[in-house]
């Protein structure tokens, strides 16, 4: 028993270690760069940052901005003292003005005077605008935002429900339809879910509900236990190659959500499907020489592409924290804690030592990195993991 109770603290202090370290690198460099740089002083924020750290200007994405309202909303909890409110404040006046619709819609994209650009409903888009309004209800109580977001949830109800499960691309219909906004919807839903009142909660919980249980019938397959990315109308793969794709950083992250999901419901079919898909990704999906979780693979799980993106390495992470919670004993604690370490130690590689702040968002097949802005976008995964990595039992005293 000792020498686990060992192998615990040891992997624990490993993945504690990592966490302040990349804490720190968020709090002391990225935040102050992204809030002194990264916001357009006019409206909104900026896309990109150039490798010197200068804004490039580019039209505004509605989930960029739902993106980084979370991370602002998330900041000060990380112990970063900035004008953490200030900044949330700054977001939800760019969407009021650039974003949202009288009808509970989203324009995609607007211009940087906030004319809006792309006006087309985009469920990813709207996910990530009702993500981002959770964040700023939970850091500020605003009730006005939790009846936005109740508007924005029943238009896309109203407006794009599949008349089975989940969600159409657009309307007339367009194909495929995809998992990847679903996943995003669901973890908008469950965001909400945890932070309204029981009765308030209800709708949210319903619509969580829905998600995972699209994911746990159609999206994951049931030989494999992979979760492909691209359907037809009924719901099956798409034929061709676009139904064949499956990306491991996705794995990791349905993982994460249905663990959580799994664990509030005592829904023992949805941890056993999470389960199996942290052991695929890491088994298939992580290129062991580099350190690091891949792009994509082939429905057979040979690998697609070696390439990857910052991303994957972070929903590694909150995969393996969430695993540690599943932990029964704690030889299996120190393994999913070792793992976040390592996962950990494969987010941080792409850190830009030479530019603050700044990361590197590709990493090519041979462990190169590719010379481009660093997108906003990136900063939520992170923000998002360190989040998870605080909430953990890492930074208890041994």
């Amino acid at each position: 028993m000792s020498d686990r109770n060992g192998d615990l603290e040891r992997a624990r202090t490993a993945a504690r270690t990592d966490y302040e370290i990349l804490r720190r690198w968020f709090v002391d460099e990225a935040l102050p760069l992204w809030a002194r740089v990264g916001v357009d002083p006019a409206g909104g924020f900026f896309e990109k940052l150039d490798r010197s750290g200068v804004p490039i200007e580019e039209a505004r994405r509605t989930r960029v901005v739902g993106r980084q309202i979370f991370v602002f909303a998330t900041a000060a909890r990380l112990g970063w003292r900035g004008p953490s409110a200030d900044l949330v404040a700054h977001g939800l006046a760019w969407f009021r003005r650039a974003c949202l619709t009288p009808e509970g819609t989203v324009h995609s994209t607007a211009r940087p005077d906030g004319t809006p650009e792309k006006t087309a409903f985009d469920l990813y888009d709207h996910a990530f605008a009702l993500f981002g309004l959770s964040a700023a209800f939970v850091a500020t109580g605003d009730p006005e935002l939790a009846a936005t977001a109740e508007r924005m949830r029943e238009a896309m109800k109203a407006g794009w429900g599949h008349p089975v499960v989940g969600f159409e691309a657009a309307r007339p219909r367009r194909l495929p339809l995809e998992a990847n906004p679903h996943m995003h919807v669901f973890e908008a839903a469950e965001a909400w879910a945890a932070a309204l009142p029981p009765e308030a909660a209800a709708p949210w919980i319903a619509l969580g509900d829905e998600i995972a249980g699209l994911a746990l019938d159609r999206f994951i397959d049931p030989v494999s236990g992979a979760l492909r990315e691209f359907y037809d109308g009924d719901w099956r793969p798409m034929p061709g190659d676009a139904g064949r794709l499956v990306e491991p950083g996705h794995q990791f992250e349905w993982a994460w959500l249905l663990i959580r999901w799994g664990r509030s419901r005592g829904n023992a079919r949805a941890i056993a499907a999470a389960r199996r898909l942290v052991a695929l990704a890491e088994s298939h999906g992580v290129d062991a020489g580099r350190g690091v979780a891949i792009g994509e693979l082939w429905d057979d799980l040979s690998v697609k592409s070696a390439a990857t993106r910052v991303w994957p390495q972070t929903e590694r992470i909150k995969a393996w924290l969430a695993m540690a919670t599943l932990a029964e004993d704690d030889g299996a604690r120190a393994e999913a804690f070792s793992m976040v370490a390592t996962a950990a130690r494969g987010l941080r590689r792409f850190l830009d030592p030479s530019a603050p702040g700044l990361w590197h968002e590709r990493m090519a097949a041979d462990g190169t990195f590719l010379d481009e802005p660093a997108p906003a976008s990136s900063l939520y995964h992170i923000a998002c993991a360190l989040a998870e990595m605080q909430a953990a039992p890492l930074a208890l005293p041994a």
